[in-house]
């Protein structure tokens, strides 16, 4: 485990490293739990002024959940508990008092997107490709809280584009579509720009970012929660998702019945 993410901190800034590049960066549940064990003790891990996120090697950011891990679900507390689970480590990026910035290179899709999109500040790379492909995968879907804040972020017709065609979308477009704030154009860029950024960060008063952090944070929330217990269920727990991760460890095509 203590492999599979990597954490240092050095001159106020602290990085973390996804560190499964043979998985594409794929979070197992222990790597999420680690995320969120740091973003909410920053005293405990060296109190660094900056955070980033950032995935090893040049092929992933993070490919989402481990896929395997699902295997294990077999009743509606599964399903809830999982997201539930997302939902709280998520919110911890999110809230993390300091600013945090994802470094991309390559797939960032599934729980990765969302790691990404709880971060402050997004730069990528060239070969940056971001979606939620889960209606041509698995056939899940993702929690309200996720929903939300894709739409806050990209808007609701965007969200719908990205999961209904299931694409992945291109760095450029990620861009202008306001998902990344900077491009560079290879991974030795993105590590050079990602530590000039982080310092410049650092380097500023803290209280300032804290209150513009918490202030955006509280804007954000202001419309509330919307339940969706009742879609978490409705696809987890359906025969397509059991399908669609069979066929997906099975390196085929999914047969959809939509139920």
């Amino acid at each position: 485990m203590d492999d599979e993410i990597l954490y240092t901190v050095a001159d106020g800034i602290g990085t973390i490293t996804l560190n499964r590049p043979q998985a594409r960066n794929a979070l197992t549940f222990a790597m999420y739990e680690r995320l969120a064990a740091i973003c909410g003790d920053l005293p405990g891990h060296g109190d660094p002024k900056v955070l980033v996120l950032t995935g090893a090697g040049e092929k992933a950011f993070a490919a989402g959940t481990d896929i395997t891990q699902f295997r294990a679900f077999n009743t509606p507390e599964d399903a809830l508990a999982y997201e539930s689970r997302i939902d709280r480590i998520i919110t911890a990026i999110e809230s993390c008092p300091i600013p945090t910035i994802a470094a991309i290179s390559g797939a960032v899709t599934g729980g990765g997107a969302s790691i990404a999109c709880a971060c402050d500040i997004r730069i990528a790379t060239q070969s940056a490709r971001f979606g939620f492909p889960v209606a041509r995968t698995l056939g899940n879907c993702l929690s309200m809280s996720n929903y939300a804040r894709l739409a806050t972020l990209l808007g609701p017709a965007r969200v719908k584009d990205i999961v209904f065609t299931a694409r992945l979308i291109e760095a450029e477009e990620g861009q202008r579509i306001g998902l990344y704030n900077e491009l560079v154009a290879d991974h030795a860029a993105l590590l050079v720009r990602m530590r000039e950024l982080a310092t410049t960060i650092a380097g500023h008063a803290p209280l300032t970012m804290r209150a513009t952090k918490e202030a955006l944070r509280r804007i954000a929330r202001a419309n509330g929660h919307p339940q969706g217990d009742d879609l978490v269920l409705m696809c987890y727990m359906s025969a397509d998702f059991r399908e669609g991760m069979e066929a997906f460890l099975g390196k085929r095509a999914p047969h959809w019945q939509g139920k």
